[in-house]
């Protein structure tokens, strides 16, 4: 049995190699003992799962524990997005949740995510609670599964009629415009066709394939190449991207242009502020856009900066006045709707945004730049050897770097990771929580110096990257 151990959101490891039954007994008593210590307790929990290899039978196994622990459990009756499993939590008044999921990690992981009783994520104190949990069940059997506690649930279904009373899905359809939706073979796949007129809607990827086709299910531009020219012959208008469990979003403008989730955080702070009249303070990860910043200056909105990991955003989200909080992997929540990030909702939502402002997509990011001047934003992960990996990490952590391949460094940080600013943008080094890489960001306003950014950034770990 490996150790397990659980990162920015719960606890992920390779199919049969971390993540093996064993060590998800050990998972799953250890959250159980929490669970049982709650308040909530006697509701029970619920239990999703996404379209990963064996998801279902994982989640089956994790039920049984549950039950067998005493536990009421609400075990989803198809594939479910995680977000619809908080929800479920949080309108059920539940002790908690678990999805089995790697999200957005390549198709070889699988994972197991906790959801709080508020619907989002378990703060890292609760994870902390059911890690010291794990080494006095270590040698707990699974225990008899009590099929009476044991319900199967349409969460799925709750959550999708939930978003037709919470969206206005009558001026998505009255503006004409068709939609394509990318579920990436993940867990959000048929939802925004159930929702829309089926003639307002094409879809991709939206079947059962654990393989994913050998790509990561992360709706960003290295594993949607496939999708862009089809999208281009649709005639759709707007496209909306979900990655894995469909708590991640990315979208692409009528031309077929990538819009990520800095443009989409930035466009929706703007309409909920200056066109909804709302108010409340921002939650925003580390590696995302200056230009919230800039949008909350003008507003004199506070804003949160925080390392990167949306469980920290989802903490300020429960326990401070939050409008708006995300990351910048494409995890965006609207408090008013769910301390949680939810790929569907936040597609759909960008959507009802332009058919109010009978405005296309590129046309709202217009706006930003028209305001804030022209940012582009790229990230690589890097994936390097241990030696490259501690050569890197140790020349960033010095913070002694006077320029960036000419451009000159203005400020340096490290509050998750290295960032440094230089004139016109900033370049972030930070190592993955839950991949053996090391992730490489960088935002300016020109795409040569984002380029020139990662360039140098990728040459300290000994790479030879050509410039563009």
């Amino acid at each position: 049995m490996t150790t397990i151990k659980f990162g920015t959101d719960g606890w992920r490891g390779i199919i049969a190699e971390d993540f093996t039954f064993e060590n998800l007994r050990q998972a799953a008593l250890a959250t159980a003992s929490y669970f049982k210590n709650h308040p909530n307790a006697t509701n029970g929990v619920c239990i999703g799962y996404d379209t990963r290899f064996m998801s279902e039978q994982f989640a089956r196994y994790v039920a049984e524990i549950f039950s067998a622990q005493g536990l009421k459990v609400f075990l989803a009756d198809t594939l479910t997005p995680t977000p619809a499993v908080s929800l479920f939590v949080r309108d059920k008044r539940l002790a908690g949740g678990i999805v089995i999921t790697a999200s957005h990690n390549p198709p070889r992981y699988n994972g197991f995510k906790v959801k709080a009783e508020y619907g989002g994520s378990a703060h890292p104190e609760t994870i902390a609670v059911i890690e010291q949990y794990l080494s006095s069940v270590a040698h707990v059997e699974k225990g008899k599964a009590n099929s009476v506690q044991i319900e199967l649930a349409p969460i799925r279904q709750y959550y999708r009629d939930y978003l037709a009373t919470e969206l206005n899905l009558a001026a998505i359809e009255q503006s004409g415009w068709r939609i394509a939706h990318n579920a990436m073979f993940g867990a959000g796949q048929g939802l925004v066709a159930e929702l829309l007129p089926k003639n307002r809607v094409v879809e991709y990827h939206c079947t059962i394939n654990p393989t994913f086709e050998g790509i990561n299910p992360e709706p960003i531009p290295n594993y949607i190449e496939d999708f862009i020219p089809f999208y281009k012959e649709s005639g759709c208008d707007v496209a909306i991207l979900t990655d894995g469990d469909a708590d991640r979003i990315g979208m692409l403008d009528e031309h077929g242009r990538y819009v990520d989730s800095h443009k989409i955080f930035s466009l929706l702070l703007k309409y909920l502020v200056e066109e909804q009249g709302k108010r409340g303070e921002v939650a925003r990860t580390y590696a995302l856009t200056e230009v919230i910043n800039k949008i909350c200056a003008k507003h004199a909105l506070t804003v949160h900066n925080l390392p990167i990991g949306f469980k920290h955003v989802g903490k300020l989200m429960t326990t401070r006045d939050i409008l708006i909080g995300g990351e910048e992997s494409g995890g965006i929540g609207i408090t008013a709707h769910l301390p949680e990030r939810d790929g569907i909702y936040i597609g759909l939502l960008v959507t009802e945004v332009m058919a109010r402002r009978k405005k296309k997509l590129s046309e709202l990011v217009e706006e930003l730049y028209q305001e804030y001047g022209y940012f582009t934003y790229e990230r690589v992960d890097a994936k390097l050897s241990e030696s490259q990996k501690a050569t890197l990490m140790h020349e960033a952590a010095q913070g002694n770097f006077k320029e960036i391949d000419g451009m000159r460094v203005t400020r340096f940080e490290n509050l998750d990771g290295y960032k440094y600013y230089f004139e016109g943008g900033w370049l972030l080094i930070r190592a993955s929580g839950t991949e053996p890489i090391v992730r490489l960001y960088s935002e300016a306003d020109s795409e040569e110096k984002v380029s020139r950014a990662l360039a140098f950034a990728q040459s300290l770990a000994g790479l030879t990257v050509e410039k563009t």
